[in-house]
């Protein structure tokens, strides 16, 4: 009985050492900046949105001209830090035409691309 009351007492007090445990922050997805999101024009292709933002998280499986790029932080040691961005770009005709999400589109947004 002794034994186990030591035992029993010995993983109640190793588990309140959780809060000294080392947890590592965990970013997934893709990470943009605001002066990336700047660069984006109406009509630049695929390939263009690509080489600014990166490759999407995920390209709609149904709709393949709808690309979502997101973003999830968990930190590891308050969750207060904890953050999510969503940014998603269409196309028409392997051109862009929209482009809505968690940040601002700059004011050229809407002036056609020139290559």
């Amino acid at each position: 009985m002794l034994h186990r009351s030591l035992i029993l007492a010995l993983a109640l007090s190793v588990s309140a050492c959780s809060s000294w445990v080392y947890r590592i922050d965990i970013p997934q997805g893709n990470y943009l900046e605001q002066k990336d999101i700047e660069k984006l024009q109406v009509g630049m292709t695929k390939e263009q949105v690509k080489y600014v933002l990166g490759s999407p998280v995920v390209i709609d499986s149904f709709e393949n001209n709808i690309w979502h790029y997101v973003y999830q932080f968990k930190s590891g040691r308050n969750e207060k830090f904890n953050a999510r961005k969503d940014f998603v770009v269409r196309f028409k005709d392997n051109l862009l035409v929209s482009a809505e999400g968690d940040f601002e589109l700059s004011e050229n947004f809407n002036t056609p691309y020139e290559n």
